[in-house]
């Protein structure tokens, strides 16, 4: 069996350069590599680009990378949650790719199988379609949307075993999913890493062939992006 653990989140990211592309797991605060996060905020590395559903925070997560202006380029579907990122983006410091959330989720699909494009009628007559392809099917038009491609993709699990296999925990699923062996470089770090075998085969969601290196993360605080109540009614 080949051992694809690493010590900590500081070894995890090694490789990691100024002006990479790199992939992020997450909805929102949900399911984000928290660790790695940290851990890339503490190198400096800068003029990322960084592909994600959002971009956290202006505290939290991605935001992080945001306040230290580590990323030249933000490809998200949803951006209203960050108002540093607002702010970058209006004042033209970071370079903004808005994605529909779909379309998104299928480019990291497609680039995890190996395929290099695919049509899709979303965004068509948008300032989506502009300078892409299009095609009619069966008396739609669609827009040719290429596979993302990307050096690294950091994804967070519920539990992993040394050789890379990955369980995901209902909605953390979400991203992390279709990220993991959508690059060159997978990393997982992941709450509970067991010996292979401790896994049911029926469960596994990543087989580690996907999944380049994992380790164990700590001190998740697993944050709610938005807190809602409602009155008590006695």
């Amino acid at each position: 069996m080949i051992d694809k653990r690493v010590k900590n989140a500081k070894e995890a990211i090694q490789g990691i350069e100024n002006g990479m592309t790199l992939m992020l797991g997450g909805f929102g605060l949900c399911g984000i590599p928290e660790n790695s996060i940290n851990a890339l905020v503490e190198s400096n590395i800068t003029d990322l680009t960084c592909i994600s559903n959002n971009a956290g925070v202006d505290d939290f997560g991605l935001g992080l990378l945001l306040q230290k202006r580590q990323i030249k380029k933000m490809i998200a579907s949803y951006v209203g949650e960050n108002a540093e990122f607002e702010r970058q983006m209006l004042s033209g410091e970071l370079d903004v790719e808005l994605t529909p959330q779909g379309t998104l989720a299928e480019k990291c699909r497609a680039a995890q199988a190996g395929i290099p494009a695919f049509y899709t009628p979303t965004g068509y007559g948008t300032e989506v379609a502009e300078g892409k392809e299009e095609r009619e099917f069966h008396g739609k038009m669609h827009i040719l949307e290429h596979a993302y491609e990307a050096e690294y993709a950091i994804v967070k699990a519920w539990k992993g075993d040394y050789t890379g296999n990955l369980i995901f925990r209902g909605t953390a699923r979400n991203f992390n999913l279709p990220m993991a062996g959508a690059a060159k470089i997978t990393i997982a770090e992941v709450e509970e890493l067991v010996e292979p075998g401790m896994l049911d085969p029926n469960e596994i969601h990543i087989p580690g062939i996907m999944v380049q290196r994992i380790f164990q993360g700590e001190k998740y605080e697993k944050r709610i992006e938005r807190v809602t109540t409602r009155k008590r009614k006695d």
